[in-house]
């Protein structure tokens, strides 16, 4: 998520920290190949909110934006 969030939305401020229940979004997620090899999900289809866990403020600080601290970290 950190690496994501600096390649694709470097300065942007207002971004939030979403966790999504994938099992709830069905055909619509797909697990694609990255370029590094790595699976990673892509929605194809607005984002049902039902299937939002929780979300959290991605703040903009002066090294990027500051990750909250997840449970289990």
């Amino acid at each position: 998520a950190r690496e994501t969030a600096a390649k694709h939305f470097a300065g942007q401020t207002d971004l939030l920290l979403i966790a999504i229940d994938g099992s709830k979004l069905g055909d619509a997620l797909k697990y694609e190949v990255s370029r590094g090899g790595a699976l990673f999900p892509h929605l194809y289809a607005p984002l049902d909110l039902g299937a939002v866990l929780w979300a959290k403020p991605l703040p903009l600080g002066a090294g990027g934006h500051d990750f909250p601290t997840l449970e289990g970290e």
